[in-house]
């Protein structure tokens, strides 16, 4: 399966959680799927590029910070 760059980007960000992380956001992810009655949501006239570009670099700089802490 090819994953658009936004798809890929959400899937290396998920690999960086911490495993029970990762399973909470799955588990939330299924369950507003489960709710969307609409079947697939249209992010295109949410979501412009910079959004993605500014939330995926405080994501990692936020991943980055704990990380600093736990070594400390």
């Amino acid at each position: 399966m090819q994953l658009d760059p936004r798809e890929a980007s959400l899937v290396e960000v998920f690999r960086r959680l911490p495993p029970e992380t990762a399973a909470e956001l799955s588990a939330l992810a299924e369950r507003l799927a489960i709710l969307s009655s609409r079947g697939a949501i249209d992010w295109s006239d949410s979501w412009t590029d910079e959004d993605l570009q500014d939330f995926r670099a405080a994501s990692l700089a936020r991943l980055e910070a704990e990380e600093s802490e736990e070594s400390n």
